[in-house]
């Protein structure tokens, strides 16, 4: 498939999605605009085809958490990005180029880098486990709020002050890197983190939700967790879940 030169209306509404999901425009072709940030390690490349518009994404992580846009193989001399997606129009692509950007702030890696980068403006005096603990927490809970969109991955609910970050490998066991891996856990409403926590729900290998035989019939009603429910696992988290199970859950 072939971008097609783009029209001065069309280019406007590329370059205003970009820069209203964080971008700043570096590179102009006839057919495409490359925009990048400063405070995303993402670089993307908009372009149009026949039947919608394109973005071509620099990382194939990205592209593996996002649920939006069908891929498509876009011929040179457009730009090599990891992969290009479709969308039917500009307002499906700038909600999907929105979490984009933010998700590459928040896999693996650029978490831990913006860590270094907090705790490095605070104080000496200041530098010590607690605060370092309470700063990587805070991020590790803004990561998950990306990548589950700000829903409990299981029972789909959405009021920030009732979700909680639950790691399956826990802080005290793990090494910085995991502690700030996104992977390693769950966003969680408030009541299935106590039982994720405790041991009594885990997370199958295909994302099926396992509550404990020692739960009474009466809590197992109470957790509201439909027969049959399973969480959307990305291959990061077959680890540290299985890890969970094999550890903590009370069987």
């Amino acid at each position: 498939m072939q971008l097609e030169t783009l029209g001065l209306l069309e280019r406007g509404e590329l370059r205003k999605a970009a820069i209203d999901c964080g971008f700043d425009i570096v590179q102009e072709e006839p057919a495409w605009v490359a925009a990048a940030s400063t405070h995303a390690p993402l670089k993307v490349w908009l372009g149009r085809v026949p039947h919608g518009v394109v973005a071509g994404l620099s990382m194939a992580a990205v592209r593996a958490e996002l649920h939006a846009g069908a891929e498509v193989a876009v011929s040179p001399p457009a730009p090599a990005a990891a992969c290009w997606l479709v969308f039917d129009g500009v307002a499906a692509l700038d909600a999907t180029l929105l979490h984009a950007w933010q998700l590459s702030r928040a896999l693996p890696n650029e978490l831990e880098r913006e860590f270094q980068q907090r705790v490095a403006t605070v104080s000496a005096t200041e530098r010590d486990a607690t605060v370092k603990q309470r700063i990587g927490q805070d991020l590790f809970r803004e990561g998950l709020m990306v990548l589950w969109e700000g829903r409990c991955a299981i029972s789909g609910l959405d009021e920030p002050s009732l979700l909680r970050a639950s790691h399956a490998l826990p802080w005290a066991q793990a090494s910085d890197a995991e502690r700030l891996d996104v992977f390693n856990g769950l966003l969680l409403a408030a009541h299935l983190d106590a039982a994720f926590d405790s041991g009594l729900l885990a997370i199958d290998e295909d994302g099926t939700v396992l509550l404990s035989p020692r739960l009474s019939s009466a809590t197992t009603e109470a957790l509201a967790v439909r027969p049959g429910a399973r969480v959307r696992l990305s291959a990061g988290h077959a680890r540290y879940l299985g890890w969970h199970r094999l550890n903590k859950f009370r069987r």
